[in-house]
């Protein structure tokens, strides 16, 4: 007899969970995770309990829905800190940089220049070649003021 036969249906549940473990260690994302914890209480429960494949099955889906529900609350209520909260958020990164004016700011509309790119902003009247400090951004567009 084939050894994978051989397995009761508690144990696949336990082998998703253990996979599903590993998965979010190598790809972290705080979302396997839940799934996981899912995956081995349907495990446990299908060991205890004498219940078919579907309702096994039905047992995995509403317990990761419950499971996700509550890590989202739980992340939502204990958010993660970051060293670099503005990581993501290039825009916010360059509030305080001082860049150069390369179209004139006129009728509070302009465009200056950012490392290697040039993007638009806002602002009071500056000339070409003015410098002017980011100090906010919408969208993409930065409002700067005079140094």
């Amino acid at each position: 007899m084939d050894m994978l036969a051989m397995l009761e249906d508690h144990w696949w549940w336990l082998i998703l969970a253990a996979l599903l473990g590993i998965g979010e260690v190598l790809m972290p994302g705080v979302f396997l995770i839940w799934v996981a914890i899912a995956a081995a209480v349907t495990g446990l429960a299908a060991m205890a309990l004498p219940v078919g494949i579907s309702l096994q099955f039905l047992i995995f889906a509403m317990l990761c829905l419950i499971a996700v529900w509550g890590g989202r609350r739980w992340y939502a209520a204990n958010p993660v800190s970051s060293e670099d909260p503005l990581l993501n958020d290039r825009t916010s990164r360059l509030i305080g940089e001082v860049v150069t004016v390369t179209e004139a700011i006129e009728n509070g509309r302009g465009r200056v220049k950012v490392g290697d790119g040039v993007w638009s902003c806002h602002g009071p009247e500056a000339p070409v070649g003015a410098r002017v400090r980011i100090v906010g951004a919408e969208a993409s567009i930065l409002r700067v003021e005079p140094v």
